[in-house]
């Protein structure tokens, strides 16, 4: 077992490290507000620490599932970040959904310390992370990678080395172009079939056990066709995403007319107030 910190408690985080409670390890939570970390360890025991760079002293591994690149060169760098707790061969795994541009950087600085760095972000939504089932694409040294994935197994049902650091990132970025275009689809399918007069759940009960199965269709459509919205990745956080890709598309010379398209699918949603609401509410706009 190892001594573990974790940065970063929101929908996803906190019950991520509490899987790595579970698990025997020994966790030391930070989250920008405390109250988050004061439940963490009123549930889970542990320790709160109330900077990144105190909860990251004489840690191991330092795992961190924060917001945007911002948030993530906050909790890593400068004389509060985790860094600079950190001693030499510790781990510092990254679970953000970030540029490849702002991974690479930390991961010069890094080794630049005497640390090692894994890009780890991950897919399964809050229902994968709660149920320790979270798919988690990684980009770093085969080296680094053996070091942290047994204790990544905490909340993973698949972990796997992709390539170099920021390879994880690119590889988010694919799962997020496939999100966007599955959830479009999805929510026309049902928006017809309602038009039509069809009743949905019969419909998907025969289709998804075709070609057309996707996991968006098994574990979304009935809230999609109850307007329920409440169950996961928010827009905002998808509209986040998307603009990564956009922008890395236009980096390395990519075509990604469907996924602008959609992101903008996704703005109209923020635009009626929807942007907390989960990604399968695109179907909002067609109804």
């Amino acid at each position: 077992m190892a001594k573990v910190a974790f940065l970063g408690l929101g929908v996803m985080g906190f019950p991520m490290a509490g899987h790595l409670a579970a698990k025997g390890h020994e966790v030391t939570v930070y989250n920008r507000t405390p109250a988050k970390a004061e439940a963490w360890v009123a549930r889970h025991k542990g320790r709160a620490a109330v900077t990144p760079r105190e909860a990251a002293t004489g840690a191991e591994f330092v795992m961190a599932c924060v917001g945007n690149d911002d948030d993530l060169a906050q909790v890593a760098t400068g004389p509060d970040g985790a860094f600079s707790g950190m001693g030499k061969g510790a781990v510092f795994i990254d679970h953000t959904t970030v540029s490849a541009t702002i991974t690479r950087k930390l991961a010069a600085e890094a080794t630049a310390l005497g640390l090692h760095f894994v890009d780890a972000p991950v897919s399964g939504g809050q229902a994968g992370a709660e149920n320790g089932q979270l798919s988690i694409m990684c980009g770093g040294s085969p080296e680094d990678y053996a070091k942290a994935e047994p204790v990544m197994a905490a909340y993973a049902r698949i972990c796997r080395l992709i390539g170099e650091s920021g390879a994880g990132q690119l590889a988010k970025m694919m799962n997020q172009i496939c999100i966007a275009g599955l959830m479009q689809g999805l929510s026309e399918a049902l928006a017809f079939g309602q038009k039509a007069g069809l009743d949905g759940e019969k419909v998907v009960e025969v289709i998804s056990q075709g070609a057309a199965g996707s996991w968006q269709m098994v574990n979304r459509h009935k809230t999609m066709l109850q307007d329920k919205f409440d169950f996961g990745f928010a827009v905002d956080w998808m509209r986040k995403d998307l603009g990564i890709c956009l922008q890395t598309a236009d980096e390395i010379g990519a075509r990604l007319p469907v996924t602008a398209l959609v992101d903008q699918f996704y703005k109209d949603v923020q635009l009626m107030g929807g942007g907390r609401n989960d990604t399968s509410s695109l179907i909002r706009r067609l109804k």
